[in-house]
């Protein structure tokens, strides 16, 4: 995985806005946000998109999902709202293959996304 961007974060060979950490997961600011508040939450192992994602990624998924709510009640937005997103394959908008969370807010999101 060693051209995988994320992955390289993880790692600490590509440097990124850190905001939350445990032992399974990452969270850091997207490079290119779409909101106020735009983290990406990753596991620390590769997955390649949510489309690979079985039962035994349950704890996994609880992780990301906690620290996706930690990451929105230390952004100030936990209250107001925000929006999660996970995008699989290109037409699912996924432009990094590597399993990422999209924690969202600080603003009015529209619906439907577009």
């Amino acid at each position: 995985m060693g051209e995988c961007i994320f992955c390289r974060i993880v790692a600490g060979e590509v440097p990124a806005d850190v905001v939350a950490e445990t032992s399974r997961c990452l969270a850091f600011r997207d490079r290119n946000p779409k909101a106020p508040t735009h983290v990406l939450v990753v596991p620390v192992d590769h997955v390649a998109h949510a489309g690979e994602l079985g039962a035994e990624h349950a704890d996994l998924l609880a992780e990301m999902f906690a620290t996706a709510r930690s990451v929105a009640e230390g952004d100030g937005v936990a209250e107001s709202g925000y929006r999660l997103v996970f995008n699989v394959g290109d037409d699912g908008g996924n432009t990094v293959a590597h399993l990422h969370l999209h924690v969202l807010g600080g603003r009015a999101m529209a619906w439907p996304p577009g």
